[in-house]
């Protein structure tokens, strides 16, 4: 039986999308997860052929499995992941069972924040930054001279581990976190002010191509940069998308990208573009439900296409300004209600309408990405439009929260 192997998924978004389109695509959809909470309710994936729980960061049981799957009659076709943190793993293994397609070095470049920064060394999209190790000298004055800044950690996914710092003491209070959470090196970046866009591409054989545009809305929580809000439109100023589609090519040519996904996310600052951070996949949450609506391609469908070998069509089929909205909540406690779904649903624009948590889950204040409670995708007859119906319409959803 054909079949296509993943490491990791969330219960909805893009890696969520990805499993359904294997099954679409006529493949058995083999699951490898980590996450107790997905392997107790994998009644809840249908689409899933076969899941198997266990340590997914050890290769060398990963590679035991794969193989009893080969014995067990699967014929793999491709190992894959859609998952912040599993891509490079999953490319590295695919290559070593002779069905790997896409550029694995570029992924471990990717996936790790200060190999990022290595290889764009001496370009202009770096902004200054830091390497600093355990043994490191934290109280280098030249470092506080470049407040405020970005502390990471460089593994971090999510934005679980990345702090705005303003002055020395939030500086010392997040250094202590993290090496007291043994990170072994951190990563110091200036803080760049001004806006932020998310840009998506695939590279099929070295060519560049840019899939969508999405400028970001940011909230910031306690030094935590938490996107709230993603437009997807294409009526940019021509000198400015030129200036971006060219600056995206040169820093995908210095990861030495041939095949593969990958997304960017930069700021504009005085008619230069930097570079926040670039990841080996497509955008999680509802990226791909963003870019379905919004031009009519399925982007990770097409990504299992390159990675089977298929023939891979981006041709857009429509042309639609799309917002997406997402809720974050002011206090933390259990819920025990949500309203006002249905009301946001009918509201004008709206498309789709996505409340994550159930009764009885605990709701967090916005310390990361995984914290934000519900979405809304909506358009309109121009972006703007679309961003009001959008948040319009999330206003109507409450979160019924008991403190405890």
């Amino acid at each position: 039986m054909k079949a296509i192997v993943f490491l990791n998924t969330q219960k909805s978004g893009s890696s969520r999308d990805a499993l359904l389109a294997a099954k679409e695509l006529g493949y058995a959809v083999i699951l490898f997860t980590d996450r107790l909470s997905i392997y107790e309710n994998r009644d809840e994936f249908p689409e899933v052929t076969k899941m198997i729980y266990g340590d997914t960061k050890n290769l060398n049981y990963l590679r035991n499995k794969i193989q009893s799957l080969i014995k067990d009659g699967y014929e793999i076709d491709a190992i894959i992941s859609f998952n912040d943190g599993d891509v490079y793993h999953a490319s590295l293994l695919a290559d070593e069972f002779g069905v790997g397609r896409f550029t694995t070095v570029s992924y471990k470049w990717m996936e790790d924040k200060i190999l990022s920064r290595l290889c764009l060394r001496g370009t202009p999209y770096n902004p200054y930054y830091r390497i600093l190790n355990i043994r490191g000298n934290i109280l280098d004055q030249e470092i506080f001279t470049h407040m405020p800044l970005v502390v990471k950690n460089p593994l971090s996914t999510g934005s679980k581990e990345v702090f705005l710092v303003k002055n020395t003491f939030e500086f010392f209070e997040r250094m202590d976190y993290l090496l007291n959470n043994r990170v072994k090196y951190i990563l110091l970046e200036e803080y760049l002010n001004g806006p932020q866009y998310l840009v998506e591409t695939m590279v099929i054989k070295g060519k560049v191509h840019i899939i969508a545009v999405i400028e970001q809305d940011i909230y910031m929580y306690n030094g935590r940069s938490i996107v709230v809000g993603y437009s997807l439109h294409y009526d940019y100023d021509k000198e400015f998308y030129e200036r971006l589609k060219s600056t995206v090519n040169d820093i995908i040519k210095h990861f030495e990208l041939e095949n593969g996904t990958c997304h960017l996310e930069l700021r504009y600052i005085n008619k230069q573009w930097k570079l926040i951070e670039i990841n080996p996949r497509i955008a999680g949450s509802g990226m791909n439900e963003m870019i379905r609506y919004s031009l009519g391609i399925n982007l990770v469908k097409e990504t299992l296409k390159l990675a089977l070998g298929l023939d891979v069509d981006l041709t857009p089929r429509i042309s639609l300004p799309i917002y997406a909205a997402y809720l974050v909540s002011p206090i933390s406690g259990k819920l025990f209600k949500v309203t006002g779904k249905q009301c946001a649903l009918e509201s004008e624009g709206v498309i789709s309408v996505y409340v994550k948590p159930k009764k009885g889950s605990w709701i967090y204040l916005p310390t990361s990405m995984g914290h934000r409670y519900a979405r809304v995708i909506a358009t309109g007859k121009t972006p703007l439009e679309a961003k009001i119906n959008a948040k319009s319409a999330l206003n109507k959803i409450k979160l019924h929260i008991r403190k405890e």
